[in-house]
């Protein structure tokens, strides 16, 4: 598995998080059972910056906290049948892995909605990659049924890995 991280924030998370976001990444592939060896980029930016790929890429001017960018078109979320059929668009040429997508995390927002919701750094880092791994899988919370998924699914990816409130 790959997961390539970026660290493009001046603002520097006083927590250990590379090995947060590869132990989330590497749960949430096993939570989802992908039978591939993957990778996954990770951008940890400012509120401007994140503004600016919001605004370029979803018409939505402000800094959010996470953006997602999945790399496949599932029929169904975590639904990996098939995808050897287009391998050439899903599948790296020189390793063979999975391209799952892109992830970007505002620095700035994991302190915010840490202290917001009260808990720490470190959880509010592994709950946004493990909600924009869910994304990568397919996964929307659009509707209110998606949304209880997918809160579920988080949850349960935290939990194993002892990312609680």
């Amino acid at each position: 598995m790959t997961v390539e991280i970026e660290y493009e924030a001046e603002k520097k998370l006083a927590l250990p998080w590379e090995k947060i976001i590869r132990e989330v990444v590497e749960e949430a592939m096993d939570y989802e059972d992908c039978p591939y060896e993957a990778e996954v980029s990770v951008t940890l930016t400012d509120n401007a910056s994140i503004r600016e790929i919001n605004r370029d890429h979803r018409g939505i001017d402000s800094p959010t906290d996470v953006l997602s960018f999945p790399m496949i078109e599932y029929g169904r979320p975590a639904d990996f049948d098939g995808l050897e059929e287009q391998a050439e668009d899903y599948f790296n040429p020189e390793t063979g892995e999975l391209m799952l997508g892109d992830i970007v995390v505002s620095v700035e927002k994991v302190e915010e909605q840490a202290e917001k919701y009260g808990h720490s750094q470190e959880r509010e880092l592994a709950f946004l990659v493990a909600h924009s791994m869910l994304h990568l899988f397919g996964y929307d919370h659009m509707e209110e049924e998606e949304r209880l998924v997918m809160e579920k699914k988080q949850a349960e990816i935290l939990e194993r890995r002892g990312y609680v409130r």
